[in-house]
C-alpha cells in the first residue's frame, strides 16, 4: 500500500468519526424537541378539548367584547398598540381571515388524511372552511352596502367661508358640507367625514374566527387520547401544525383585546361581536350538526374519529 492510499484511508476515517460526532448530539437535540412537542401539544390538546373550555369559550369572548372597552380607562395612548400602523395590525388584523383558513385548512387537511385516506372525506371537512369563509364575505358586502345606505359623508368646511367664524361655538364645531353621492370608503379615501351606524368587522372577523378554530382544534384530544380502540398517535407535522393554530388563536384574542381597549367603539364593536356569534352559532350549532343531509359538511371529528359517516 502506497502513501497516498494510506493518506486518503485516514482522511476518511476522520471524516466517518466527525459525522459521528455530529450526528449524535442531533439525534439528542430531535429526540428533546420531539418530547417536547408531543408534551406540549398533549397538554394544549386537553385543555381546547375539555368540556368546560368548549362549553364556555364563547362566554368568554362574549364577557371580552361588553368589558373590553373598560380597559381604555388604564392603557396609555403612547402605547405601541393604540397605533394602527403596527405590524400585527399591517400583516395580520387586514388578513386574519386568511391566516385562519391557511393553517386551521392545513390542521383538518393534516388531519384527515393521517385518520383515514378518502379524499372525500377530507373535501367534505374542509368545506366547512369554504361555507365560512363564503358567509364571511357576503356579510361584509351586506355590511358594506348597509353602512353606505345608513351613512352620509361630511366636508368640513374652510374657516374662510364659515360665515360665523366668530362665534365660538362654530370654531369648536365647524360646519359640516353634506355629500350624498358618495360611499364610506370613497368618503374616507377623501380624507372626509362619515357619520352614521356601522358594525366593527374587524371584531366581527376575530370573534369568528377564534370560535372557529376552537371548533377544528378541539376534536384533537380525542386523536392524541382516544377512548375506543388505540390509534396511530399523531406526526410531528400535525402536532406542529397544532401548536400554531393554538398560537395563531391566541394572538386574535390579543389583537381583540387591543382593539377594544385602544379603539373603542360603542356599539358597533358589540353588534359585530353579536354576528360573530351567531354565524358561528348558526353554522357549527346548526347546520354543521344536521344528520342525513347531503350538503351538511358535518362537525369536526365525524367519520374520522368516530364511526359516524
Amino acid at each position: 500500500m502506497d502513501l497516498k492510499t494510506l493518506n486518503f484511508d485516514v482522511s476518511l476515517g476522520k471524516l466517518q468519526q466527525m459525522s459521528k460526532d455530529l450526528i449524535l448530539p442531533a439525534r439528542f437535540a430531535v429526540k428533546i424537541f420531539s418530547a417536547i412537542l408531543d408534551f406540549a401539544s398533549s397538554f394544549v390538546a386537553r385543555v381546547l378539548g375539555s368540556a368546560p373550555v368548549r362549553r364556555h369559550f364563547h362566554l368568554l369572548l362574549s364577557a371580552m367584547v361588553l368589558f373590553g372597552p373598560l380597559l381604555s380607562l388604564w392603557v396609555s395612548k403612547y402605547n405601541v398598540f393604540a397605533n394602527t400602523n403596527h405590524f400585527l395590525y399591517r400583516k395580520f388584523l387586514r388578513s386574519s381571515w386568511g391566516w385562519t383558513c391557511i393553517l386551521s385548512g392545513s390542521f383538518v387537511l393534516v388531519l384527515s388524511l393521517s385518520a383515514k385516506r378518502s379524499l372525500s372525506l377530507c373535501l367534505r371537512h374542509l368545506s366547512r372552511l369554504l361555507v365560512a369563509g363564503l358567509l364571511w364575505f357576503a356579510l361584509k358586502r351586506l355590511l358594506a352596502v348597509l353602512e353606505d345606505a345608513a351613512g352620509a359623508c361630511y366636508e368640513p368646511m374652510p374657516p374662510e367661508v364659515d360665515p360665523s367664524s366668530s362665534s365660538s361655538s362654530s370654531s369648536s364645531s365647524p360646519l359640516l358640507l353634506l355629500h350624498q353621492d358618495k360611499t364610506k370608503a370613497l368618503c374616507l379615501r377623501a380624507h372626509m367625514q362619515w357619520r352614521g351606524y356601522e358594525v366593527s368587522q374587524d371584531v366581527l372577523i376575530l370573534c369568528l374566527c377564534c370560535l372557529l378554530i376552537l371548533e377544528e382544534l378541539s376534536v384533537f384530544r380525542d386523536h392524541v387520547a382516544p377512548a375506543g380502540p388505540p390509534q396511530k398517535p399523531p406526526g410531528a407535522p400535525l402536532r406542529l401544525i397544532f401548536l400554531l393554530c393554538t398560537l395563531l388563536l391566541v394572538l386574535w384574542m390579543f389583537l381583540l383585546l387591543c382593539l377594544l381597549a385602544h379603539f373603542p367603539q360603542f356599539p358597533a364593536q358589540q353588534l359585530g361581536g353579536a354576528l360573530g356569534y351567531l354565524t358561528w352559532r348558526g353554522l357549527y350549532q346548526g347546520w354543521y350538526k344536521l344528520k342525513g343531509s347531503r350538503f351538511c359538511p358535518g362537525m369536526p371529528g365525524e367519520g374520522l374519529l368516530t364511526s359516524d359517516l
